[in-house]
């Protein structure tokens, strides 16, 4: 069996050389939201795994940051948006912090979408249209878990499950704790994986509302 050391040493030997695309100022659009759109339908085509997955980042109170995937749900010029239970850390934190960070990673591809901005709950009626939409199962579970809270066991999820269940039947309400949350950029960055580590980094800045482009170094 290897021991640490020899572990760690295999770790850091780790290379991968990144070569499948690049990312110049003429080919890409000037508009951060046209640019995300096509890399997402890129990666839907390609069939990556999950490419709708997105770390999103928050700070609490005590300045700790913490991270979690989650899935994207819609976005358009209003922002990104992804629902979760209220109660959570996240979105306790966001109560707190209403900024949030956002990550795309789709490996396959070598790309990396990293997204700022403000965030805020989304309408009620946005809320109940998409609870509306999803299976029942998943329906229950939002009233069945606590999120973030510390439980027994198991089992106290399954014995809320079928308590709700048994409760609301086959039209379960939204829980007032249940919603969307909707972030609004006003930074975003494109990452393309180039060769010699010399990646292609092209960063939006909101500023005045009007979407300044520039390239960083990688």
């Amino acid at each position: 069996m290897q021991n640490m050391s020899s572990l760690s040493s295999s770790i850091a030997d780790l290379r991968k050389s990144y070569e499948r695309a690049e990312l110049s100022e003429s080919a890409s659009h000037t508009d951060p939201l046209q640019q995300f759109d096509q890399w997402l339908q890129e990666a839907l085509r390609a069939q990556v795994p999950e490419p709708n997955a997105m770390t999103v980042a928050t700070v609490g109170g005590d300045m700790r940051p913490s991270t979690r995937i989650v899935l994207i749900k819609g976005y358009d010029e209003r922002g990104i948006v992804w629902y979760t239970n209220y109660d959570s850390r996240k979105g306790r934190e966001l109560a707190g912090n209403p900024f949030a960070a956002l990550q795309f990673h789709w490996v396959e591809l070598e790309r990396v979408v990293r997204i700022e901005g403000r965030v805020e709950q989304v309408s009620a009626e946005e809320s109940d249209a998409y609870y509306n939409s999803r299976p029942l199962d998943s329906r229950i579970g939002a009233w069945a878990s606590p999120q973030s809270q510390v439980i027994s066991s198991r089992s106290v999820l399954v014995t809320n499950a079928a308590k709700y269940g048994a409760q609301f039947l086959l039209n379960p309400p939204r829980p007032p704790h249940w919603g969307g949350f909707r972030l609004m950029p006003d930074r975003w960055e494109f990452w393309q994986g180039r060769k010699s580590r010399l990646h292609d980094r092209l960063c939006y800045r909101l500023e005045d509302g009007v979407w300044l482009r520039e390239r960083l170094a990688p």
